[in-house]
Parts: C-alpha cells; sequence; structure tokens
C-alpha cells in the first residue's frame, strides 16, 4: 500500500486526531513489547504524504530517553519531516549506548518501510524505565504499523501509546484563511509521572496549514506553557515527555507568518487543540475520581501567577481534601504562601466551583456543606485573586486516591 492510497479520503470513519488534517495517516500494531502476549497494540506509525515543518518541546528532566536525544538532534538539523515512530511499554531510558542504537534503528525501520530517509523520522517511547527494547519484535510491528497506514488510524494510533492510561486522547479542530479551510488535530498519552515542566507526557500534533519551522518551533513552546506545561498528576517530571507538532501545508495557501490575522488563527487552533489534549490527561490521571482547574488573578507578573496555580494543583493535602470533598480551604491557602509568588493575605481571596470561602486575611460566612457537595463534582474550579497585581495564569490538578498508590506500587510487577 503507497502512502497516496492509504490517505484516501473515501475511507470510513472519518478522520479523527492527527489524521484529521489533510496528507496524514497513521497504523498501529501489537509488537508485544509488554511481554503480555500482543494483547493490545504497542507500535504507531504516523506518516504524511508531503514533507512537514517540525518542531518539538522536550522534557527538562537532566535524565533523557534515548528517543528525547535522538528526536531533539533531528530537529535540530532542521530537515524536513515524513513520519514520526512511536512505541509504548518501555521507554528505551537508561539503556545506554544500546538505546541510543536501538532508537536510531527504530527511524531506519520506519523509513525503510515507508521508502523515506531515517533523517526524516522521529521517534518516541513511553513505559518501563531501565530495560533493553525486545527489537525483533519491535522491527516486526513497525512494519506491520506502517503496513496499516490509513485515514481513518488516528483513534489506533492514539489507544497504541497508552501505557497506564484508561481511554485514548484525542482532539481536532479547523480555521479559516482566506477561504480555505485549515485543520489542527492531536493525540496525547498520560496519567502519571505528570507535572508542568514540559512536556509531562507524550504528545503529536499535525496540521495541514503551511507554516516555516522556526515559526512553528515558537508558537509550539508558546503554545505548552497554556496547556502541558500547565498540567499536574504527581509532581514527577518524565525521562521522555515529548510535545511534537508537524505541518505539511496540505490545505494549501501561501504562509501563515507571525503578524498576520491566519497566524494568529492558527495559534488559537494550536491552542485549544492542546488545552483540550491537556485537560484530558488529567481527567485520566492514575486512580483519579475528578480533577479541578486553579484559577489566578490579581498576581504581580505571570510567573507569580503560574507558579501560584501550580503549587496549589500539585499539594497533596489539596489533592486529597478534593478527593474527600473536605472543603478544607486551609490547604490552598496554605498552599498559597509556600508557592513564591508575591502577595499579601489580606488582599487575597479565594473561591471554590463560585462560593468565596476566603476574604481579606479571614474566612467568609459561606456554608460549607454546598462547598462540600461542589467537591464531589468530576470537573472543580477553584479561584485565587491574590491582589498583587493583574496578571492571570492556570493550572490543572486532580484528586490522590488509594489507587493511585496501588497503580504505581505494583508498575513493574
Amino acid at each position: 500500500m503507497t502512502l497516496a492510497e492509504a490517505a484516501a479520503p473515501s475511507e470510513s470513519p472519518a478522520p479523527v486526531g492527527v489524521c484529521a488534517p489533510l496528507g496524514f495517516s497513521s497504523g498501529a500494531a501489537a509488537a508485544d513489547i509488554r511481554g503480555d502476549g500482543g494483547r493490545r497494540h504497542d507500535i504507531a506509525v504516523i506518516a504524511s504524504d508531503r514533507p512537514c515543518a517540525a518542531a518539538g518541546v522536550f522534557t527538562r528532566n537532566r535524565v533523557r530517553a534515548a528517543p528525547v536525544v535522538i528526536s531533539h538532534l533531528t530537529l535540530k538539523r532542521g530537515t524536513p519531516i515524513r513520519a514520526v515512530v512511536m512505541n509504548a511499554g518501555n521507554a528505551n531510558a537508561c539503556t545506554g549506548a544500546q538505546g541510543l542504537r536501538d532508537a536510531l534503528r527504530m527511524c531506519a525501520l520506519t523509513a525503510g518501510a515507508l521508502g523515506r530517509d531515517p533523517a526524516e523520522v522521529l521517534v518516541c517511547s513511553t513505559g518501563v524505565i531501565g530495560r533493553p527494547l525486545p527489537m525483533e519484535r519491535v522491527s516486526e510491528g513497525i512494519r506491520s504499523a506502517a503496513h496499516a497506514l490509513a485515514r481513518s488510524g488516528g483513534d489506533a494510533a492514539a489507544r497504541a501509546i497508552m501505557t497506564t492510561d484508561t481511554r485514548p486522547k484525542v482532539a481536532g479542530t479547523a480555521f479559516s484563511v482566506d477561504g480555505a479551510e485549515h485543520r489542527v488535530g492531536g493525540m496525547a498519552k498520560g496519567a502519571g509521572m505528570i507535572h508542568p515542566d514540559m512536556a509531562t507526557m507524550l504528545a503529536l500534533v499535525t496540521t495541514d496549514a503551511r507554516v516555516e519551522g522556526r515559526d512553528l518551533q515558537a508558537l509550539l513552546g508558546e503554545v505548552a506553557t497554556s496547556s502541558f506545561n500547565s498540567i499536574t498528576v504527581d509532581g514527577d517530571t518524565s525521562t521522555n515527555d515529548t510535545l511534537l507538532a508537524l505541518a505539511n501545508g496540505a490545505a494549501g495557501g501561501p504562509p501563515l507568518t507571525p503578524g498576520t490575522p491566519g497566524f494568529d488563527r492558527l495559534r488559537r487552533a494550536l491552542l485549544q487543540v492542546c488545552e483540550d489534549l491537556a485537560e484530558q490527561i488529567v481527567a485520566d490521571a492514575e486512580g483519579a475520581t475528578k480533577h479541578f482547574r486553579v484559577r489566578v488573578s490579581g498576581a504581580a507578573s505571570e510567573e507569580d501567577a503560574r507558579l501560584a496555580a501550580r503549587t496549589v494543583a500539585v499539594s497533596p493535602l489539596v489533592k486529597t481534601a478534593v478527593h474527600g470533598c473536605d472543603p478544607n480551604w486551609g490547604r490552598i491557602v496554605m498552599a498559597l504562601g509556600r508557592s513564591g509568588a508575591s502577595f499579601t493575605l489580606d488582599r487575597c481571596r479565594v473561591s471554590i466551583a463560585g462560593t468565596a470561602v476566603f476574604e481579606r486575611g479571614a474566612p467568609t460566612d459561606a456554608d460549607l456543606s454546598m462547598v462540600s457537595a461542589a467537591l464531589a463534582e468530576p470537573r472543580i474550579e477553584i479561584d485565587v485573586d491574590l491582589g498583587a497585581g493583574s496578571a492571570t495564569g492556570h493550572a490543572w490538578g486532580c484528586d490522590l486516591t488509594a489507587d493511585y498508590v496501588r497503580i504505581n506500587a505494583e508498575y513493574t510487577t
């Protein structure tokens, strides 16, 4: 099957996620990387029928997995990209020189299956740290995934990269420029080892808009701040965190350049998809039963606003209070006080689900039973006004449950 045949628009169901933009196709296969008998797909190949401008944002963890090192170097060369290969079940992290060779071999195998150059392929891995990849099975899986390329393969690819996720995460939107419709689609995985220090998971975003690689890179970094860098599950940042973006220009038209209305529409569309995926990650966090957003206003700076929001969202005491529907707003104020953000207590205001519980240095007369009832909802808003300026920021968090402890206590056993 050729890429052109795989990308035929007549296939059903309708393309979703990374296949929603024109010119992209995906395939998935079971390579038995987990050693579970191949019951789940664990290899995904995503391809474009034309060269793509590419961008990436990677983990700031000083321990970087082999695929992170290889993909980062590939992007620095600035060559067009035609495909991404991803695997679940094995992180290929802390695997020495063999891990680097295996990551390069995954690129070469994908390129060979598609008739491309290995330098046109990016690679991502996720799963258990410190175990060599079973490359014989991975090799067969890559060939099978490449053979399965289809415009309808977006959902299968999103499922193939899941680890402890309970459901696939896909998103998409469209926008018009001078009468031409452009699409942005994406997929992500992540449920644990999630914290706002980019990129906190694996994610791939595609678009059929035409944009230069340097402009896409700047835009991706900007968008990451308000989306994937604003979520936290457990305060840990993975060795494999990767966010990639591909733009193949299949929608036609002139390049979208900074300072133009078209580029602003692309920015909004990319932000919408990334924020959607980021919230899906927190909502599906390991063991979580609910998730919440901390919105901070009145901060002295945007950095202070983000710092305050993230500190509240990652606090184990706040997370357990949310889980138990305990209207213990003192834990929120405590977290604000240790966040490092500038504010004075007598100008601070805290609301939970629209009910003010703390204002001007003292508790309000709020009905805490109503607050407790609101904390039972699956999605909760916590609002903080620091009273120190006009900057805003936000962060997403989730509750902390006994199931989180169980999942991670048994992760490799």
